[in-house]
């Protein structure tokens, strides 16, 4: 009895001084397979990019990729297949065609795999100067019901009926997920978008079950705003918010507000995420998918879809590759020496950006992949 007193001291230090931070799981050492959808437009130049800087990472991750264009009629079977069995999808833009009759494929994507939130991260890039300082948001939308249901059709020739679709449990989903991002990522606050003083049954029932979610978050500070005030208060005061929750519609206009405030839609990360699939992509669109002006001057910025893939290395469980990239795409921009055309008009090509990060990748050694993409780029 006395040798067992004696040692509890020593087992006392050790268990107090000893810390683990990640725990790995079995086989992490694997590369895990990610379905890549190229995409349309800038899509196949930026997702070239990830392709080039995972590759020179070492990174345990390999492409299964896929063609896919905005003008078709669904999502191929085979690559809903593949994304099921990888359970990650990482995606360019893809186009979706105004008016027509055509649906849009990336909700086609959101409700085959039940990707029921949209995350977009809005925060300011030391180097990248804006009017605003000190934002850092984080908008979370419900991604499978509200005004993109899909539920439209013409009562009579010049009358189209439209439907807007909430429930409680879709509701309760999103707004869970909201608070616990928010308590797992230490942030203090989190506003719901609404316009309950107009749509009061439909935004009435989302406000409902965000009030009863916030609840059992008593260390997270709640509160509410009206959709039209917010966009406001966006462009005048952004650093007022934290975390917002919002139904569909609302949640794609105030990601990309926040996205134009804290710099543009090209360097702002986002993802579609479900209880069992993930799909990573850039975190706001505005039109940039589609415009050839782009595409034909290469100002394509691989930013946004970079950060996008280190999100994507956080969710596969692999966070120091993550943070491996992500801090060399803000050293990169923090730098200010090369910067792709869309970020400063006397800035370099894109591939200028990309050479300099991967040597901020690879920096303590000579990397092969950087001697091949710079004898690549000096022929292109």
């Amino acid at each position: 009895m006395a040798a067992a007193r004696r040692s509890l001291p020593l087992l006392r230090s050790l268990i107090t001084t000893r810390s683990v931070t990640y725990m790995p799981r079995p086989g992490d050492g694997a590369p895990r397979p990610v379905t890549l959808i190229p995409g349309d437009g800038i899509g196949p130049s930026v997702t070239n990019a990830v392709e080039q800087v995972m590759e020179a990472m070492h990174a345990p991750v390999f492409f299964e990729k896929y063609e896919v264009h905005g003008d078709m009629k669904r999502v191929p079977q085979h690559v809903l297949d593949s994304i099921r069995k990888n359970k990650v999808c990482l995606k360019g833009g893809l186009r979706t065609p105004v008016g027509g009759g055509v649906n849009s494929l990336n909700v086609q994507l959101r409700k085959e795999l039940d990707l029921y939130a949209s995350l977009v991260n809005c925060f300011n890039l030391p180097g990248l100067p804006t009017r605003h300082e000190n934002v850092d948001i984080v908008v979370i939308r419900e991604n499978t019901e509200g005004e993109y249901s899909g539920l439209e059709h013409e009562v009579v020739p010049g009358v189209v009926e439209s439907l807007k679709v909430i429930t409680k449990f879709c509701s309760e989903r999103i707004a869970k997920y909201a608070f616990e991002y928010a308590y797992l990522n230490n942030r203090k606050k989190v506003t719901a978008v609404h316009k309950a003083n107009i749509m009061k049954l439909a935004d009435g029932l989302f406000l409902e079950s965000c009030r009863e979610v916030a609840k059992k978050y008593p260390s997270i500070k709640y509160n509410e705003i009206i959709v039209d005030n917010c966009c406001m208060q966006l462009v005048s005061k952004p650093e007022q918010f934290d975390v917002m929750v919002t139904p569909n519609l609302y949640g794609n206009l105030v990601a990309n507000t926040a996205a134009g405030i804290a710099g543009g839609t090209g360097v702002m990360p986002g993802g579609n995420v479900g209880a069992d699939h993930a799909v990573f992509e850039q975190g706001a669109s505005a039109g940039n998918v589609g415009n050839e002006k782009i595409l034909e001057q290469k100002k394509a910025n691989p930013v946004a879809l970079l950060l996008s893939s280190a999100m994507m290395l956080r969710h596969l469980q692999f966070p120091s590759f993550a943070d491996r990239l992500e801090n060399a795409v803000k050293r990169v921009i923090s730098e200010g020496k090369y910067r792709t055309k869309i970020l400063a008009e006397t800035a370099l090509l894109r591939r200028s950006l990309m050479l300099s990060l991967l040597i901020w990748i690879d920096r303590k050694k000579t990397s092969i992949i950087i001697v091949q993409v710079l004898e690549i780029s000096s022929r292109t």
